[in-house]
């Protein structure tokens, strides 16, 4: 999906309305008498509402406003100062990940943070394919997210089904691969102890079933989910930029739009190389140290495909994914989120 080219004008009316809101937001703000806050507490960004976020922590949670050099993300740990109507997030703690994408400028901005785990979802219908799903791991990769490819809708599918037969090639490749169903609740069990303890995020083609997996994980909190997924399939505007969902069993998901069209922005090819593992091993016995895998003399990759220890689907998918890369936004997923 191209991305849509701006012109100076456009550009620069974005930049004026936007420097207008700011200014109108800051003159809303109340002045912080540092006398009326608390203690410096630990706490994590559970939603953010542009000029406020929603800070959770050990005895509390409440609005705050953050100091002006300060860019927050949902998910960051944070230092914050709990006050009488509002608080105010003071630092923020080293991240794990980052999860970001361009503004219209072309500058990366986080829209999560401390994410560790990527649900790249599929089912039996749509479609499932490799190259898809060969973009999301090239993504968890290029995020330092572990990857569990989720075949959802098991109950649909047969022995001999492609979805099960794509599903055994990662599974083979060393992947993480687990089947479920939301429907009658196959595979729910083993799909708690993955998302345990994680912060995750749900991926994949709008109508896989992310939406339902992920009210049926989280009954007290489906409406709400609900309600976000339609005003962000409806074009509406939302409140709150991004949330974080807490798992009753333990772990959470970020719900957020910057993620349904999760992209490769800025990757390079060999980022692509490191989301192929069994490509990249092989790419490290080429003759040449520039070598381009397109037929050079003493290419390893080549001869690993000829000789077995690379499939060809997944060199295929890694030649279209790096020669794709000026167009690197993955499908969207509007309409069956929160992804």
């Amino acid at each position: 999906m191209a991305k849509r080219r701006l012109s100076q004008q456009q550009r620069r009316r974005i930049a004026e309305q936007r420097a207008r809101k700011k200014e109108a937001a800051a003159a809303e703000l109340p002045a912080i008498n540092d006398s009326e806050l608390g203690e410096l507490c630990p706490g994590r960004i559970k939603a953010h509402f542009g000029t406020q976020v929603q800070v959770e922590g050990d005895q509390q949670s409440q609005r705050c406003h953050f100091r002006a050099n300060l860019s927050l993300a949902t998910g960051d740990r944070v230092q914050w100062r709990p006050g009488p109507e509002t608080g105010v997030v003071e630092l923020i703690e080293p991240r794990v990940s980052e999860i970001q994408r361009p503004d219209i400028y072309g500058k990366m901005r986080t829209v999560a943070a401390n994410v560790t785990r990527l649900m790249i979802t599929v089912a039996a219908e749509p479609e499932a394919h490799g190259n898809l799903i060969d973009r999301y791991l090239v993504a968890a990769s290029l995020h330092a997210l572990e990857p569990t490819i989720l075949l959802n809708k098991a109950e649909l599918l047969d022995d001999d089904s492609p979805a099960r037969t794509l599903l055994t090639r990662y599974q083979q490749l060393g992947y993480d691969t687990l089947e479920v169903s939301a429907h009658n609740g196959q595979g729910l069990d083993a799909l708690r102890e993955r998302l345990k303890d994680e912060i995750s995020i749900f991926v994949g083609q709008s109508g896989v079933g992310k939406s339902s997996l992920v009210k049926t994980l989280l009954p007290e909190e489906a409406i709400r989910i609900g309600e976000l997924s339609d005003a962000a399939a409806k074009g509406r505007h939302t409140t709150t930029h991004s949330e974080l969902f807490d798992f009753p069993f333990g772990g959470a998901c970020v719900d957020s739009p910057g993620i349904r069209e999760f992209g490769l922005w800025h990757a390079s090819e060999d980022d692509v190389l490191r989301g192929f593992p069994e490509i990249e091993r092989a790419a490290g016995h080429c003759r040449f140290r520039d070598c381009r895998h397109q037929g050079e003399p003493g290419c390893a990759i080549i001869a690993a495909v000829d000789n077995g220890d690379v499939l060809p689907e997944r060199f295929a998918s890694y030649e279209q994914i790096c020669a794709q890369l000026d167009d690197v936004t993955i499908q969207p997923t509007h309409g069956d989120t929160p992804s």
